[in-house]
């Protein structure tokens, strides 16, 4: 059985500020302020510097053999309440830190949540029928954030260097 997903109409605002997500949209050549959808997830994600994508039924893609963003399979801790049906569509996405998850958990606006399961780990979910509620520049700094949270310090440095942008991780 599909879960059907309840979605807000609320317009999210940028993730952590504009600038990054909009020079990431443009280096992986996508538009500016198109809803996201789950192609642009697996698009943004393979996009990335030393991406491989994990063999198996889900997408699980990583960097240094490290997963940095990946389908989940339906689980008990992620389910419908009305219908106790599991979801079958959560992506998580890696974080840099607890601050981090908790500012995004934090957001009404935006459409991240977590389970118990996710207790005491640096990532964020969302279900693939709520990633629109994203821009493709929002998404896309969402996704380099996780990549640049998994990749080698040195990996990282160098894109960001290659982009203009400072390291403050």
């Amino acid at each position: 059985m599909v879960v059907r997903c309840a979605s807000s109409s609320r317009r999210v605002g940028l993730v952590g500020g504009a600038p990054l997500g909009t020079v990431l949209s443009r280096v992986v050549g996508v538009g500016r302020a198109r809803r996201a959808t789950v192609d642009d997830v697996h698009r943004l994600a393979q996009s990335m510097p030393g991406v491989t994508r994990a063999a198996g039924d889900n997408a699980v893609y990583q960097v240094s053999r490290r997963s940095f963003v990946f389908f989940r399979n339906p689980r008990p801790d992620a389910v419908d309440r009305e219908t106790g049906e599991r979801y079958d569509d959560v992506i998580v996405f890696w974080v840099a830190s607890d601050e981090d998850k908790r500012v995004l958990l934090a957001d009404d606006a935006l459409p991240f949540f977590t389970t118990s399961h996710f207790d005491g780990h640096r990532s964020v979910l969302v279900r693939g029928c709520r990633i629109g509620e994203l821009d493709v520049d929002e998404l896309a700094e969402i996704v380099a954030d996780a990549w640049l949270a998994r990749a080698s310090t040195t990996a990282g440095r160098t894109w960001l260097a290659e982009r203009g942008l400072a390291d403050d991780r």
